[in-house]
């Protein structure tokens, strides 16, 4: 069976199959690979935890932003590529789903080689911007001077990944995933204790960990009917660009707006201490594990979404949003309950034996639940306008949560509130984001609804005049 024969299968599996068998297939790759490498973010937090010292676990928090820098170019060029990618998929246009393929990946190498250069150059400075305090920085110093090394593959990697995802090939996606979060959590331990490595330990065997996931997801590019990248597709015409940052500024505005919310955090919360600093770090870690799911989700809906956006398929797009919606929001309904019972323990995970750490985390970590089933219709809600390249509404959505809301919460509501003003910041932000977010997202998919009447006017014309 011929490349031509396979991407044609591959549309027709996304044209045909039922919806939840569909989304549900895709989807559980990719929450798989989320749930992991949540769980290998929070491996850092954890084993940097033992050692026992406030200021270290901080550091890693602090540095937190830094890594979302490099998630933010990764996805933006991963989601840009991969949106138009699925897209034109569904519209059989081979050629240039090729040239955005090699043009995402080769672009997001670059960036990331440029964002080494000037991090390490700029070291000092940098890890006082992300809100250091005298006693984190030496710690954040040593754990970010390792995460700049790896940025080039780390950045890559992201747009490997998600190339993979949106070409319906999760599977390949899932397993350079795993395999270097299952890396990572065996080489913490290794380099932070037994070579006495502490804090940067933790870093070397982030990037290592990494470096194993881009080598995989290279491999992943050459199996089955995925596009090849090839140097020669690689273009630098601004018409490609421009596809690229219609489908990616969204990623780029909400992974880069988390980076400036976590640094605000910080400096709100150094207010209070290092052991605020360390509490909000473990929620934000436990946090990003709860909505893994759904982001896992989201990801499985959105080759769905492109592949029959795409081919005009409007009401198969309507169907798969309200199911991953559905499901996603079950799902976070039980985290969240299980969160706000075991709060204080699901803390003391992470640190134990500082009884002021457990406390605030774990009041933060309560109010935080309180909104988090509604992160469903959030993040597939940006998703969905984000995929049918849809740029000024999926980057108001994507903006609102972490930036148009949260900065001002995080920044103002200390001032009246104290630490509990810091605490329930990210719960302000999520009422404010989803009351935005709800009338913009009815009203796309009252469009698809009318242009899906529209197709089905003309398809009876056309059958009505055809000659007998």
């Amino acid at each position: 069976m011929n490349r031509v024969q396979t991407a044609e299968g591959k549309l027709q599996q996304m044209l045909l199959t039922p919806i939840p068998k569909l989304v549900v297939s895709l989807s559980v790759p990719t929450i798989i690979s989320m749930l992991i490498t949540a769980l290998y973010n929070m491996a850092d937090t954890y084993f940097v935890g033992l050692i026992g010292n406030p200021s270290a676990t901080a550091a890693v928090g602090v540095c937190l932003p830094l890594m979302a820098i490099l998630q933010a170019v990764g996805f933006m060029f991963g989601h840009g590529s991969g949106n138009y990618i699925a897209r034109a998929l569904g519209a059989k246009d081979m050629d240039n789903a090729r040239i955005m393929a090699a043009t995402g990946f080769f672009s997001a190498l670059i960036s990331g080689v440029v964002i080494m250069a000037l991090g390490l150059l700029f070291l000092d400075p940098l890890v006082w911007a992300l809100g250091s305090t005298a006693t984190i920085a030496p710690y954040a110093r040593a754990y970010a001077g390792y995460i700049l090394l790896g940025s080039p593959w780390m950045v890559a990697s992201l747009v490997l990944n998600n190339q993979l995802r949106f070409q319906g090939n999760a599977v390949f996606a899932m397993v350079g995933i795993m395999s270097g979060a299952v890396l990572n959590v065996a080489l913490d331990p290794l380099f932070i204790f037994t070579l006495g490595m502490g804090v940067g330990g933790a870093a070397l065997a982030t990037i290592i960990s990494q470096l194993v996931s881009f080598v995989l997801l290279v491999l992943g590019t050459y199996r089955g009917d995925t596009i090849r990248i090839r140097l020669r597709h690689f273009t630098f015409k601004l018409a490609v660009y421009r596809e690229i940052l219609r489908g990616g500024v969204p990623s780029l505005f909400r992974q880069g707006l988390a980076s400036l919310a976590t640094v605000a955090l910080s400096f709100s919360a150094g207010a209070f201490g290092d052991t605020a600093i360390a509490a909000m770090s473990i929620v934000g870690r436990v946090m990003m594990f709860a909505v893994s799911a759904v982001i896992g989700f989201g990801q499985g809906f959105q080759p769905v979404c492109g592949f029959n956006y795409g081919a005009k398929r409007y009401d198969r797009v309507r169907e798969a949003f309200w199911y991953a919606v559905r499901l996603s929001f079950g799902i976070l309904l039980v985290a969240s309950a299980a969160s706000i019972l075991f709060a204080p323990q699901i803390v003391e995970l992470f640190l134990k034996g500082h009884p002021e750490v457990t406390e605030i985390g774990a009041l933060a970590l309560r109010l935080q639940c309180l909104l988090l089933p509604f992160n469903s219709f959030l993040i597939l809600s940006n998703m969905m306008l984000q995929t049918m390249g849809l740029a000024k509404e999926a980057t108001l959505v994507a903006v609102s949560r972490q930036g148009l809301f949260f900065l001002p919460a995080v920044l103002l509501l200390p001032a009246l509130l104290g630490l509990l003003g810091v605490q329930v910041a990210q719960t302000v932000s999520d009422f404010f984001s989803l009351f935005m977010t709800v009338p913009i997202t009815f009203r796309v998919l009252s469009d698809l609804k009318r242009k899906e009447a529209q197709l089905a006017a003309e398809s009876a014309a056309a059958m009505a005049n055809a000659p007998v």
